[in-house]
């Protein structure tokens, strides 16, 4: 037998060495890193998503936006549950009608007589003494035709016998330069101010019922010879403004000359005024409230409001509601601190309204408070904690300002919302979406005035025509000028 194996190298018959274990486990702890450096950046990526995910949800029920800027995709009112009442009104309500004027306020009477029966066609006799009997009236209210009246004025010139030159006779007093009245001054700033008319539309309405033809320029001219009688008028209310005892801010975009403005607002119980401003921080607080304010400021939760302090601030619960309605919306770990600050406000309200209603007193209403601000503070101080950033800083930023969230139930005349001052913002708000806002100083100037004379007489149940009519007249005479202030009691 042949022996065919052969003898293997001394090399390959020992074991194999050991592998090195080093580099493997630097390859390992460096995949470790890696892992760790994707996993927080897809983290900060999902959160990154998810704001911009609710910042693109945000509408007016979960944010500060206002309900004119909802896009067609937000969400609706929840509307009510059906009551099962047919439309309209209901058993036993009393009709809204048109009071009749008296006899003596109406312009023309027409005496109708019958002269035969309705219901057999008898002759009716003639009344045998003047009483006519049963009496139906009915009125009808017509408009009788637009007239313009046109003065001249002929001012006649005459030679000095001495020195020989001509002199013309000068215009009497009250008589304006332009050949344009007080109340054709007031209208159009009327139509251009409060009925927010474009000035080519305020030059066609003049046309089309008046027969008065103008320039854009004169309308434009016009509005502010109505702006400078204004001007004391409206510095006289905001000097007011400054010594009330509680007043609602609130501002909102606006455009000046193609940049970017605010118009504010300042809210009292009897007036209200407006300033457009470049600048949105709290130097245009205190030009409207003055450095030496005093009394309590209702608002939102803009950094503008913090130069006064929590006790004499009231904090907006509207906005609040909607706050934590964007906790709500936003998901995850903000929703149950969201919905759980919703149910607190719910029951806020409602206490709030049954207090109006005159349920019960202001003391009374305080007592029912505390159970509800124990269970608020829980809140804050568990959503201090919570994971959501967003969460943790709303309940942060309301624990700083916990004294300002119950202004409204130790001091009279605070209202737990800024509603007031937000409604007095609508008409600017509409007047911007027609107009894009003024293009001059001059035109914010105007806006600002007409807005706070409009606002104020409505407050006060004035004639606005018949205001801007007798300031200028006062401008144009050099009389007493007409004021927004209320008049002193018992006057």
């Amino acid at each position: 037998m042949i022996d065919t194996s052969f003898p293997l190298a001394p090399e390959l018959c020992a074991p194999a060495p050991a592998p090195d274990p080093a580099p493997l486990l630097e390859q390992v702890a460096t995949l470790r890193l890696e892992n760790a450096a994707l996993r927080a950046q897809n983290a900060a990526l999902q959160e990154r998503i998810r704001e911009l995910e609710a910042r693109l949800g945000q509408n007016s029920s979960n944010s500060s936006r206002p309900p004119a800027s909802d896009p067609p995709q937000a969400p609706r009112n929840r509307p009510e549950q059906p009551s099962g009442h047919k439309r309209g009104g209901q058993p036993g309500h009393r009709g809204a009608f048109r009071r009749l004027l008296p006899v003596e306020e109406v312009d023309e009477v027409v005496v109708v007589v019958p002269e035969r029966c309705g219901h057999c066609g008898q002759q009716l006799p003639a009344p045998a003494s003047r009483r006519r009997g049963r009496v139906w009236r009915h009125q009808v209210v017509e408009l009788l035709p637009l007239a313009v009246r046109v003065t001249e004025y002929q001012m006649t010139v005459r030679r000095c016998p001495a020195c020989g030159k001509r002199t013309r006779a000068a215009l009497p007093a009250g008589v304006p330069r332009r050949p344009f009245g007080p109340r054709l001054t007031a209208v159009i700033a009327l139509l251009s101010g409060r009925y927010r008319l474009s000035r080519r539309e305020v030059r066609q309405l003049l046309q089309d019922l008046w027969e008065v033809k103008l320039s854009l320029g004169t309308v434009v001219r016009q509005e502010q010879v109505q702006s400078a009688a204004l001007t004391p008028i409206v510095e006289e209310a905001r000097a007011a403004v400054q010594d009330a005892d509680v007043v609602n801010m609130d501002e909102t975009g606006w455009r000046q000359e193609q940049r970017r403005a605010w118009l504010w607002t300042a809210v009292t119980s009897e007036l209200t005024v407006f300033l457009i401003d470049r600048s949105r921080g709290g130097t245009v607080v205190e030009v409207l409230l003055g450095a030496s304010f005093a009394g309590m400021v209702g608002s939102d939760r803009w950094a503008a409001y913090s130069r006064f302090s929590a006790e004499r601030r009231a904090l907006c619960w509207a906005h609040l509601k909607r706050a934590f309605q964007g906790l709500v919306d936003r998901g995850g770990e903000a929703a149950p601190i969201g919905r759980w600050g919703l149910a607190e406000i719910e029951r806020l309200f409602a206490l709030w309204h049954r207090f109006r209603a005159g349920e019960f007193d202001r003391q009374e209403l305080r007592r029912r408070l505390i159970p509800l601000q124990a269970r608020m503070g829980r809140l804050l101080r568990l959503g201090q904690e919570n994971p959501d950033r967003q969460a943790a800083a709303l309940c942060r930023e309301l624990s700083k300002w916990w004294t300002a969230l119950w202004t409204f139930a130790r001091v009279e005349g605070v209202e737990p919302t800024n509603n007031v001052a937000e409604r007095a913002l609508r008409p600017a708000v509409l007047w911007r979406k027609g107009s894009f806002g003024s293009d001059s100083e001059a035109g914010s100037r105007f806006t600002e005035r007409l807005l706070t004379v409009a606002a104020t007489c409505r407050q006060q149940g004035r004639s606005l025509l018949g205001f801007l009519v007798a300031a200028v007249e006062a401008a144009l005479q050099g009389t007493g000028r007409p004021s927004l202030l209320p008049a002193p009691q018992g006057n």
